[in-house]
């Protein structure tokens, strides 16, 4: 499956003395600036029918054109996996992905991923790449996901994402009380030894979380989390360098904490988390299409629900 791209555009005399790459990203926004310059070394994009090099200036008035494909993007394969659709129109998709959904295939998982569920629900993703993935929820993760149904759709997600424009707001449950709210700014990468891991590096990746308490129990603390940044795993990782780590989290988490004199309900309940308790609760950011700005929210999955219920029989702290 594949989709012919057809533009053309003069260039301004005011862009005079730039290079093709930088002049075609402002003549063609709605393609990211890698893959024009992978067109123009393909002859795909031409300056007044001649091909030429992305670092090549320009003096304004040529005109370029531009005759591409899009070509299906890898060989994964369309499965019939149920999506909890939120919200879906031409430009966008919003899932609320379920516990034990890997988001893209890799080593390990081949198949049965949120990207080859895609496949099926809109086989038109097979041209854009990662199927229109924009970003990630760890597998165990729950909540809320946008996919990008187009080229173009994907190219702007990703730059309100890098333009760090995207609101998006977690829920999860710490191990321990936290006193107050407050700022995690600590930088990211692999873990030294093992590299399945993520941890806070000084070399790493700039990484800034911000969390508020919700409620307070007598040995852990419902938090709302809003990333300023998309490191992977980064909740998990801050919240633990804190001291916080997320309940149910057999990574980060280190060894597990019963409360004393807690009820055999709840001692099972921590014994047997199946995951972290983690859950992207709430979606904003602008519409590529028409600049709407749009705004999703779905409710906490019902282990949470569980969860919380029983941390509260077992003693909630006023504020």
């Amino acid at each position: 499956m594949s989709e012919t791209i057809r533009l053309s555009a003069r260039v301004p005399v005011e862009l005079g003395g730039q290079r093709l790459d930088q002049i075609a990203a402002q003549m063609f926004p709605d393609h990211s600036r890698s893959r024009l310059q992978g067109w123009i070394k393909d002859g795909r994009l031409t300056v007044d029918g001649k091909t030429l090099r992305p670092r090549d200036s320009l003096y304004g008035g040529e005109h370029l054109e531009l005759e591409a494909e899009r070509d299906v993007q890898g060989d994964w394969q369309p499965q019939a996996i149920d999506l909890n659709v939120v919200y879906e129109d031409d430009s966008l998709l919003v899932i609320n992905k379920p516990a034990g959904l890997v988001v893209h295939p890799a080593a390990g998982h081949q198949d049965g991923t949120l990207l080859n569920a895609l496949l099926h629900h809109a086989p038109q993703l097979a041209t854009v790449p990662r199927a229109g993935i924009v970003h990630r929820l760890d597998k165990d993760t729950t909540g809320l996901m946008v996919v990008a149904k187009t080229l173009e759709a994907q190219t702007d997600l990703v730059k309100q994402l890098q333009a760090r424009s995207v609101t998006r707001e977690y829920e999860c449950v710490v191990v321990g009380v936290m006193t107050a709210g407050g700022k995690v700014d600590a930088p990211i990468s692999r873990h030294g030894v093992n590299r399945q891991k993520m941890a806070v590096v000084a070399e790493g990746k700039t990484a800034v979380s911000h969390y508020r308490v919700l409620r307070r129990f007598r040995a852990h603390t419902h938090v709302r989390v809003n990333l300023e940044t998309g490191r992977t795993h980064q909740i998990r990782v801050h919240m633990s360098h804190i001291h916080f780590p997320l309940v149910g989290d057999a990574t980060y988490g280190g060894r597990l904490r019963i409360p004393a004199g807690a009820s055999p309900e709840l001692i099972r309940l921590l014994r047997e988390f199946p995951r972290q308790a983690l859950h992207a609760r709430r979606l904003e950011l602008l519409h590529p299409l028409d600049g709407r700005r749009m705004n999703w929210e779905v409710p906490l999955p019902e282990d949470m629900l569980e969860l919380l219920a029983l941390l509260k029989e077992d003693g909630e702290i006023d504020e």
